[in-house]
């Protein structure tokens, strides 16, 4: 059996790891209020950090290969990658204070 799908997901997923050694993905789709919702708290989240987190919006019905790479059930999720791995998942979103303490707790 061909392992195509992770090779395509591999593919597409490269560019956004190149040389950064934090990315966060931000998995969402355009009919998903939450995902709306999540987006200031996010930004407020990733602007409050000493450290530098690149963010990366992946559209779930554009890669669903990606997002079936990264087992995402549902949306909003958000992955931080940390040198490639991922370090920290969260299905929805939370307040500012409780995101920043998990995320800080894995840098």
């Amino acid at each position: 059996m061909s392992n195509e799908s992770t090779n395509v997901s591999e593919l597409l997923l490269a560019p956004f790891l190149r040389n950064r050694n934090l990315v966060m993905f931000d998995f969402y789709a355009d009919w998903c209020e939450p995902c709306k919702w999540a987006e200031p708290i996010v930004g407020e989240v990733l602007n409050s950090l000493d450290t530098k987190i690149d963010l990366e919006k992946i559209n779930i019905d554009k890669y669903p290969d990606v997002a079936k790479t990264f087992h995402v059930l549902s949306v909003p999720t958000f992955i931080l990658m940390k040198d490639g791995v991922e370090v920290w998942r969260m299905r929805g979103f939370d307040i500012v204070p409780v995101m920043k303490r998990q995320i800080l707790e894995k840098l």
